[in-house]
């Protein structure tokens, strides 16, 4: 008995030093990229240029930044991507939690035909040009409601806000706010509205996120450059306007040139990572969250 208790607790510890070797591995695999593009950012041209950047800046120089906060295209994305994060959000999650509610009453005839139609969206779609031919014939090509509207609803959202609703709002707290006379409009907003807060959190952040890191979308129905959000103005910059030295200019001229161009683009990384990055160790229990409600329950 005392050796399988041994051989036991022998296996949990070789489990646990695996186990932190594997996270100690990961959390290098993902910490080091981002350390490196915030060094190389904040160090010089000519010593990013060298290859002298691996760990720490080298001749701390914060040119690169100057440069990108001078350009007032890169205020004007962020904020236009502010907007859209924050007014998507909003018409998102309004969204999602209509069409979550009925889908999570059994007294809704029909919803399981109606969740199976939402669910083969997940597998099937009618295209891009489709999409694009539908947003330009509803006037919205050009606009900011092309950003906001198109893709406001995503699947796997409904589906958790539909769970948690199933789980968490009672059938005798909906029939007892209907012997009293209310109706299905007043108890979603009077009852479930204000016992959704961790769903109505996680589905913001999902949305936010999504939202601030939207490209495709822009890319595809804005023309107007005072519409364009952070991402594509970063595009911009970095794959269409990028830096390259001219011919007629000297080597050591060109290098100091290509050098600051290399600079510009960590500081340009930074620049539209940073509310994310400072956002998420505050919202991380909500991703979390998030998924657990998503999980199949035994």
């Amino acid at each position: 008995m005392v050796r399988h208790k041994v051989k036991e607790m022998l296996s949990d510890r070789i489990f646990t030093i695996l186990n932190n070797t594997f996270l100690f591995i990961s959390l290098i695999l993902v910490a080091y990229p981002l350390l490196y593009i915030i060094s190389s950012s904040l160090s010089a041209p000519q010593a990013v240029m060298s290859h002298k950047v691996w760990l720490f800046p080298v001749d701390f120089d914060l040119i690169s930044y100057k440069a990108v906060f001078t350009n007032k295209l890169i205020g004007l994305g962020y904020m236009n991507s502010l907007i859209y994060m924050a007014s998507g959000t909003v018409v998102s999650v309004l969204l999602t939690m209509l069409l979550a509610y009925p889908l999570s009453r059994k007294e809704f005839y029909g919803r399981n035909v109606v969740t199976r139609i939402i669910l083969f969206t997940m597998l099937f779609t009618g295209g891009i040009i489709p999409l694009y031919l539908t947003v330009r014939n509803l006037g919205m090509y050009d606009t900011r409601w092309a950003i906001i509207l198109p893709n406001a609803i995503t699947v796997w959202n409904v589906i958790i806000a539909r769970t948690f609703l199933q789980d968490n709002i009672s059938d005798e707290l909906y029939e007892a706010a209907m012997i009293d006379g209310c109706s299905d409009i007043r108890f979603l907003f009077s009852f479930v509205f204000p016992l959704s807060g961790a769903i109505i959190a996680v589905l913001g952040l999902f949305y936010a996120v999504g939202q601030w890191n939207k490209y495709f979308d822009a890319l595809l129905y804005l023309q107007n450059q005072a519409l364009y959000p952070l991402q594509i103005v970063l595009r911009n910059i970095l794959i269409i306007n990028k830096n390259t030295p001219s011919m007629t200019m000297d080597v050591s001229a060109a290098i100091r040139a290509q050098g600051l161009s290399e600079t510009i683009r960590y500081a340009l990384i930074v620049v539209a990572s940073l509310p994310l990055l400072v956002l998420y160790p505050f919202v991380q229990k909500f991703f979390v969250k998030g998924v657990m409600i998503g999980s199949v329950k035994g």
